[in-house]
């Protein structure tokens, strides 16, 4: 099922959501493998639910872990792309082997406060709650580059706007957690995935 734009599902880190994502025709999904971060999965778990799923990108999300461990467990788990949640330099991106996706502030970027680097393939920045609905001017000068994933989290109405209005890479929503093993509420995911199929 086509959707408005491609999507980018965050945290996977059970087999439900992982099927259930792949299934709904989502383009990426993200596993947490940096042990710094809660919620983390070691290598085993990840490449077990990522077994289950094909023909969509896996991508690993990093915070200050080297560039040597990063390289070393997205060789581990075949990693398609990582994306890191700590700015990064143009050097220190230039030794992480796969494709960079980085994750920036819309705080940071509203004042100009953050000098981008041009390495990464694309920029991931989760709105908050109560953002302006106006974009500001760095967001929209990354959209038009073709480089700027969305977060406007599990709002339905708000993925809808911003996915005709910008013209966006894709739309990024966190992934959430089982009840208990193989039982999952899936009604907040279903009703964006519905939002944004093209008619």
């Amino acid at each position: 099922m086509p959707h408005l734009v491609p999507l980018l599902i965050r945290g996977i880190n059970n087999l439900s959501d992982a099927r259930y994502c792949a299934g709904m025709g989502a383009d990426k999904l993200t596993f947490v493998l940096d042990p710094a971060l809660p919620g983390h999965l070691d290598a085993k778990a990840m490449k077990e639910l990522a077994g289950w799923v094909a023909g969509v990108e896996l991508i690993g999300e990093f915070d200050q872990l080297s560039a040597e461990n990063i390289n070393a467990l997205s060789a581990e788990c075949s990693l398609d792309a990582v994306l890191l949640r700590s700015y990064r330099t143009e050097d220190e991106l230039a030794e992480i082997a796969p494709p960079v996706y980085l994750e920036l502030n819309a705080d940071g970027l509203a004042v100009g406060s953050v000098l981008l680097p041009s390495a990464p393939v694309g920029f991931v920045v989760e709105l908050s709650d109560n953002s302006s609905s106006e974009a500001p001017s760095a967001l929209v000068a990354l959209a038009a580059q073709g480089r700027l994933w969305l977060g406007p989290g599990l709002h339905p109405e708000r993925a809808r706007a911003l996915a005709t209005q910008l013209p966006l890479a894709g739309l990024s929503f966190p992934s959430g957690n089982e009840v208990k093993p193989g039982l999952r509420d899936f009604d907040q995911l279903e009703a964006v995935f519905e939002a944004l199929e093209m008619e």
